[in-house]
């Protein structure tokens, strides 16, 4: 089983190439690292906006591409026992067997971080619950770093976006907080919420995986939905035999990441439905920037949103309205298992049909 790359690479975080985007997936390899063991596996890649971190089977974590001042392209730390990571350009938070850990990522060179964590939190033996969810709480990489959440919540998994949450209760209910301007969090207008709150379009909807990106969210029931704003993309996934449960007639020519005003955004404030090509059942989903990527209960993956440094995957830098299977992977008789997008790159996990 291995992870695949692709999208922006402008600071070398999906490996060295002359391109500043990869427009179709090219495997991870770590291999040149001369102190790393060969066919070292990673059994985890999330990328932040300039470096990448890795997590390996033996609970070593590896950072590719620019690393706030550090002059190396690739730091390897063995012997940490990582179980996740929540990496961002200021801070890095790790998981460990027993606690969590953050460090600033300017404390990091090549023999390890050069100071003691600047945050620690001890987790109870028998944690079990979804990073980065933690017990009466969650976590987020800027400080403070614990966010208590209400005692009535019984939570079960948590999405974070740039500046939003998307959390999925034990009881499959939807809840969404934060920055709202770009209809991201469903509620059917473009204000901020400081609580979580349920999403009332989906109230009775039971959802069993949820995603959050810059400026939209996703979450999956029987199908596939999709809310937020995109490159006329409807941007909340909902079940994909559905039609739309509601549209925004206010647009916006928002400016995209690097100041460009020539692409037309269209707000979809209420949750709406997006089918998947051949009536596939989505099993996962994820949210970059402005993009989203979900894989089939077979094993496909479909993407869809802005593509200007490829990170759906087609070969190409064109946006999209409708999620579009991508052929690299049937091609070369893979079967997808999970996917995660960030900003502009996509990290797929793929196992040999």
């Amino acid at each position: 089983m291995s992870w695949y790359g692709f999208g922006y690479r402008g600071f070398e975080q999906l490996g060295l190439g002359g391109k500043i985007s990869l427009e179709l997936p090219e495997p991870i390899l770590l291999e040149e690292d001369a102190d790393a063991p060969e066919g070292i596996k990673v059994s985890k890649a999330v990328p932040s906006w300039s470096y990448s971190a890795f997590l390996t089977e033996d609970g070593s974590l590896l950072l590719s591409g620019s690393i706030a001042v550090s002059p190396n392209k690739y730091l390897h730390f063995k012997g940490l026992h990582c179980v996740d990571v929540l990496p961002a350009e200021k801070y890095l938070v790790l998981q460990l067997k027993h606690g969590l850990q953050c460090w600033e990522t300017k404390a990091f060179t090549a023999e390890g971080p050069q100071a003691e964590p600047m945050w620690k939190m001890d987790l109870p033996p028998a944690h079990n619950s979804s990073f980065p969810l933690v017990t009466n709480g969650y976590i987020v990489p800027k400080p403070p770093f614990f966010r208590e959440l209400p005692s009535k919540i019984q939570a079960h998994k948590l999405a974070l976006g740039n500046e939003h949450a998307v959390l999925l209760t034990s009881h499959w209910t939807l809840l969404t907080w934060g920055a709202g301007r770009h209809g991201q969090l469903g509620h059917g207008d473009l204000e901020d919420v400081e609580e979580p709150r349920i999403v009332d379009a989906l109230h009775g909807v039971p959802m069993r995986e949820v995603a959050a990106g810059g400026w939209h969210s996703a979450s999956i029931s029987v199908g596939t939905f999709t809310r937020g704003d995109g490159m006329n993309q409807a941007s909340l996934d909902f079940p994909a035999n559905l039609s739309n449960v509601g549209t925004s007639t206010e647009q916006s020519h928002l400016e995209d990441e690097l100041g460009n005003t020539d692409e037309f955004i269209t707000i979809q404030a209420f949750p709406a439905l997006i089918d998947l090509p051949q009536e596939s059942d989505a099993s996962k989903i994820s949210c970059g920037s402005r993009h989203t990527a979900a894989v089939s209960r077979s094993g496909e993956l479909y993407t869809w949103g802005w593509g200007k440094y490829g990170q759906l995957g087609h070969g190409d830098t064109i946006s999209l309205d409708q999620p579009k299977l991508v052929h690299y992977f049937s091609v070369k008789h893979l079967c997808v298992n999970d996917v995660i997008c960030r900003n502009w790159s996509t990290y797929v996990f793929c196992a040999e049909r």
